[in-house]
């Protein structure tokens, strides 16, 4: 895919030096291609779970020895969290409620039961201790929990903007929550932009396109980093530091001298700008909308070769076209980044001694997929290795959800390591939470 995908963009790098207009973007998806590591396997259906789109069957690339199989069925899965005493709880934002996934053993479908509902698009969960952090669309709220119960609810943070929000009149593109507990016992909540460039986001109050932190406890919100477009996946690492895992935004225009300068081309939004996976610290400014990080490692060069570790800020041409917005070559450069439109929404860290088969401790990234690149980004689950304190590239570690003509019978949203130290898997797509289990 990438071999179309960069014949596009050198062709179109050329055309602008010689000042005319040739980027492609009637290109068709390319065959699904194995991945260097990865063997493709069935996936498995527990008793129960083989209604659609698993009443047929279905592949996945997975590491060899590796075995997947749908585990659960839960319409809308979206964020996935432990609890203390071994069950998985599920978020369902449409549903407005948390499903409890309580396991009766590895090849039995777990007992299913509703923990919490009537909730406002509930989203991002996470605990401390004994109790359970929910982020709804426009407040975060604590429960205290015990033997597959809730109790005691109490407000967080309230006032958080969503759809409901006067001032937005109904028009919120990124309303979902997520939320994190830091090292500090503070909370950590991404509240997301109301569009792909809505500048008035850095100015509102609470401040959208942003992480919020909440004091342990509860009370005033404050803006802990800022410029970030929608940072779905938030996660503390071993270390305790804060990262995200950023949806960029999307029909960028391209940057560079020549007659294409500004334009919205196919060939280039395909790759740009990257999807950032980010290590926060106070006061950290991600860019957006003003400032894209770059993959081109020879930046306005035909043809240039893609890197997405540590890498630097371009000045938005339709927004920030001369820089006095902001100055793009002051923001430090981004730690880790994924290919333009993958779309990444869950983050979780696995410590030591981490996944089997030499992985080892790292993130887990949920990839969506994308909704308008042309051939459409694929769906996957990424691991980035956690080494010296930071995190490394990015590796696919399970892909296949995407067919050969584009089109998808699965997008999943979130892993997550278990007790049994198996990997869990949402798709919100399919309905599915699957168990992936290494290597005895």
């Amino acid at each position: 895919m990438r071999r179309i995908v960069r014949a596009a963009v050198a062709g179109g790098l050329a055309c602008a030096l010689a000042s005319c207009s040739a980027w492609g973007s009637d290109e068709q998806p390319a065959p699904a291609k194995a991945v260097p590591g990865l063997t493709s396997t069935t996936l498995r259906t527990l008793a129960g779970t083989d209604a659609a789109p698993f009443d047929q069957a279905r592949q996945l690339q997975v590491p060899s020895g590796w075995r997947v199989s749908v585990w659960a069925r839960v319409p809308g899965a979206r964020l996935l969290a432990w609890t203390p005493d071994g069950r998985l709880l599920v978020s369902r934002p449409k549903s407005g409620d948390v499903v409890a996934l309580t396991p009766a053993g590895a090849d039995a479908v777990p007992v299913q039961r509703t923990l919490v509902s009537g909730l406002n698009q509930p989203h991002g969960l996470a605990f401390s201790g004994t109790t359970l952090y929910v982020a709804e669309s426009d407040r975060v709220d604590g429960f205290a929990y015990r033997d597959g119960a809730v109790s005691s609810r109490r407000v967080l943070v309230d006032g958080l903007p969503d759809a409901k929000s006067p001032e937005l009149r109904g028009a919120y593109a990124h309303a979902l929550k997520s939320v994190t507990v830091g090292k500090d016992g503070a909370l950590y909540v991404s509240v997301g932009s109301t569009g792909n460039i809505s500048a008035e986001d850095r100015e509102s109050k609470p401040e959208r396109a942003s992480i919020l932190r909440v004091p342990a406890g509860g009370g005033e919100p404050t803006v802990f980093a800022r410029g970030v477009r929608n940072g779905t996946g938030l996660a503390v690492d071993p270390d305790g530091a804060v990262w995200t895992a950023v949806n960029n935004r999307d029909n960028v225009g391209y940057p560079y001298d020549g007659s294409d300068r500004g334009r919205v081309l196919q060939g280039y939004v395909n790759d740009h700008p990257l999807e950032p996976l980010a290590r926060l610290e106070q006061g950290r400014d991600l860019g957006w909308p003003y400032c894209n990080p770059d993959p081109d490692l020879k930046p306005g060069e035909p043809d240039s070769p893609l890197g997405y570790t540590r890498r630097p800020f371009v000045r938005d041409i339709q927004t920030n076209p001369d820089g006095t917005r902001l100055d793009c070559a002051s923001l430090p450069p981004v730690e880790q980044g994924m290919g333009a439109h993958s779309a990444p929404l869950g983050l979780a860290f696995v410590a030591a001694p981490g996944l089997p088969g030499g992985y080892g401790p790292g993130a887990l990234v949920g990839v969506h997929g994308s909704w308008n690149r042309k051939p459409p980004r694929a769906p996957e689950v990424s691991f980035f290795a956690w080494r010296d304190g930071t995190l490394g590239p990015q590796q696919t570690l399970v892909t296949g959800f995407q067919l050969d003509d584009g089109s998808r019978w699965g997008r999943p949203v979130m892993a997550v390591q278990g007790p049994d130290q198996a990997l869990y898997i949402s798709d919100d797509l399919a309905g599915a939470v699957y168990r992936l289990s290494g290597p005895s």
